[in-house]
């Protein structure tokens, strides 16, 4: 896995790649990730389940994201993938220089490669063409992509020119325990509790016309994530609903916008600001509230609103991205990006929470049925399997791909590595631009030949994996007769290990 956002940088993309490659892990996969060095943070470290993660000293340009120098970050990432014996190298985000350098970089090596669409992007702005370009330059010869949503792929379709065959949806998660309700048993440490059908919700709230409800926003402070919007929309709630307060959880350029709007409006005693909070405390601020209100402009997924739901929030969004396939129209109040609507919107989830009409005691077990990143990891493998040949094309693709098997794409979705087959799908990608990536590509081969002749594979040295999980199933059959000598064998090489 790489991309240049990870812990302990918060977010959706960091908590994705995180979750995903523990989940693996536990499948039986080696994974490890690569990512750029953090303030404290340079060289190897290792998380949970024996995650290894390489902080790789790379110059930061703008919101952790790598300078982009295409070429020099070959040596070292050829060092590692021979050190670990990588053979798929997995990619996440389109604005991570780290992973667009990657994937050329493993191609070239002749590794497979699959690629993880997070975001949505424009088409007419300047920033959007040449970030469009730049995904079309490194999805050319990509195995395999995955969006988080239908409407992320779309986008994506659109914008790197694919086959939309190549191109798999599969959602985030979240872990369910992580985000439970006040009040809700904790099953997971309950001996008492055999199954998930054992427990019962707790029973629900009810709001009088008096009670205070808090609506809680946890979010970047960002243009994008629809600040503006809130900032505007906050005075005119709090105004028509004496009885709500907010609770704001976030860091970013527009937070001192939203203080001197609080200053301006004499609104401190009603919207509380807690500035950055980390992942494993958002649950804690979630439970605080009652409605979870998300202004996002443009979103793919929108993990936290799934959290906010488990966590029992209604949830008041935009219809915008990949936010209206992500939850049921009963645990969600949409509204268009706009000032007036989100107000109205916001209006008509504090009255259907008043008169008791929404069952939010209900959300956490939905969610939980719903989301699990045991399914994500499980689909992913599948992935997997389908670009490195275990899978064959109809049990893939579910049907015999038309086309069949190409020239330049060997069987269908899954490219060729040969140079000159590289070079035609490179050379498709523009009349200037084809040019230059065709140069990119050799100067990066012939790099890589050096590299081969300089560094041989001989010199360097493997790393020794993480000690895997014994399964249940594996402990069971073991019996008495076998377990004796395996004692007996492991004293015996202890004993030796000591004399040495």
């Amino acid at each position: 896995m790489i991309s240049d956002f990870f812990f302990p940088q918060p977010g959706g993309v960091e908590s994705h790649i995180y979750q995903l490659s523990t989940k693996l892990i536990d499948r039986g996969h080696k994974v490890i990730i690569i990512t750029h060095a953090y303030s404290g943070r340079t060289g190897v470290r290792y998380l949970t389940n024996g995650l290894k993660v390489y902080h790789v000293p790379f110059f930061v340009i703008y919101r952790e994201t790598t300078f982009p120098t295409v070429f020099s970050f070959f040596p070292i990432f050829r060092n590692i993938i021979i050190r670990e014996q990588i053979e798929i190298v997995h990619g996440h985000a389109s604005l991570s220089s780290l992973c667009h350098e990657a994937i050329l970089h493993a191609r070239t090596m002749g590794l497979r490669t699959v690629f993880t669409d997070h975001s949505l992007f424009g088409f007419a702005d300047v920033a959007s063409i040449l970030t469009n370009k730049l995904l079309k330059f490194t999805l050319s010869d990509v195995d395999h992509v995955i969006c988080v949503s239908h409407t992320c792929k779309e986008n994506t379709v659109l914008r790197a020119s694919l086959d939309p065959l190549m191109v798999s949806v599969i959602p985030n998660a979240v872990v369910a325990e992580n985000f439970r309700p006040l009040g809700y048993p904790n099953v997971y440490q309950d001996s008492s509790v055999t199954s998930p059908i054992d427990v019962r919700p707790p029973p629900p709230q009810h709001l009088g016309p008096h009670d205070t409800i808090t609506i809680v926003v946890i979010s970047r402070l960002f243009y994008n994530k629809g600040t503006d919007l809130l900032i505007a929309a906050i005075p005119r709630i709090l105004a028509s609903h004496p009885n709500v307060r907010f609770i704001i959880a976030g860091s970013g350029p527009k937070a001192i916008d939203l203080e001197q709007m609080l200053e301006r409006n004499v609104l401190q005693d009603r919207v509380e600001l807690l500035g950055p909070v980390r992942h494993e405390e958002v649950r804690d601020v979630m439970v605080r509230g009652h409605i979870y209100l998300h202004p996002s402009l443009t979103e793919a997924f929108g993990t936290v609103i799934v959290e906010a739901a488990s966590c029992g929030l209604y949830v008041v969004c935009t219809r915008v991205g990949g936010i209206p396939e992500v939850l049921p129209n009963h645990m969600t109040e949409f509204a268009k990006p706009e000032e007036d609507d989100i107000v109205l919107a916001t209006g008509r989830a504090i009255a259907a929470l008043r008169a008791n009409k929404i069952r939010t005691e209900r959300f956490h077990e939905l969610v939980r049925s719903m989301y699990s990143w045991t399914d994500v990891a499980e689909r992913t493998e599948r992935v997997y399997d389908g670009i490195s040949g275990v899978l064959s094309e109809e049990e893939f693709y579910g049907y015999h791909a038309p086309g069949g098997w190409s020239a330049t794409r060997g069987r269908a979705g899954v490219q060729s590595f040969a140079l000159i087959d590289r070079l035609k799908r490179y050379y498709g990608c523009g009349i200037w631009a084809g040019k230059l990536f065709c140069l990119c590509v050799i100067i990066d081969y012939l790099l890589f030949v050096f590299l081969e002749i300089w560094s041989p594979r001989a010199n360097i040295d493997i790393a020794r994996n993480w000690p895997k999980k014994v399964t249940a199933p594996a402990v069971e059959k073991l019996t008495f007769e076998t377990e004796v000598p395996i004692r007996k064998r492991s004293n015996r090489q202890r004993e030796k290990n000591w004399e040495s």
